[in-house]
């Protein structure tokens, strides 16, 4: 089994295990919140409905208060069906107490210090001639370039990663939903 089917297969199994624990907390949150003020990164991937892997692994590395922090960030965010692309039972192995420092290389490996807009990235890609590095809060390395109209993200693995839906904006930065996961190398 390969590092990636392993990763894989423990998202897969976590997020199964977590997912319903996922929601009824997110009901409970939403009700309280100030209905004039902007959610932020977490608020609004809870509120999505198709991020719960995301937020159940943000959960498991313990990552929510960093990314409800003032940041700002940029995330790129794996939908649920991103993450069912790795191998069966890398989510489940990843969310495991024991592979929590796995888990958050892998998470903030999605995250960028600063607020970076679609616009910026591909102001970026143009100046770098077609392709810009993006170092991110893990310290590695992420490659964006245009496909049409579309922004792809290469990770350290060679895999390539499609944003579909750009510029979520949230109270303490910006959201770009992913159909993948980034793997480190």
């Amino acid at each position: 089994m390969t590092p990636k089917t392993t990763l894989t297969a423990m998202i897969a199994a976590a997020i199964a295990a977590t997912t319903g624990l996922v929601a009824l907390p997110a009901l409970a949150h939403q009700h309280g919140h100030h209905a004039n003020a902007a959610p932020n990164i977490v608020e609004t991937a809870v509120s999505t409905g198709v991020h719960n892997t995301l937020v159940a692994a943000v959960k498991a590395a313990g990552l929510v208060d960093t990314l409800s922090s003032p940041g700002p960030f940029t995330v790129f965010a794996p939908t649920d069906a991103g993450f069912a692309k790795l191998p069966e039972g890398t989510v489940a192995t990843l969310v495991k107490p024991e592979n929590k420092g796995t888990l958050t290389t892998i998470l903030t490996y999605h995250a960028v210090a600063g607020k970076v807009t679609s616009g910026d990235l591909v102001k970026l890609i143009n100046a770098g001639g077609g392709k810009a590095s993006i170092t991110t809060v893990a310290g590695a390395t992420l490659t964006a370039r245009l496909s049409g109209d579309t922004i792809v993200i290469t990770d350290a693995k060679g895999g390539v990663t499609a944003v579909t839906k750009a510029d979520v904006m949230t109270s303490n930065g910006v959201i770009h939903v992913t159909d993948g996961v980034f793997l480190p190398a």
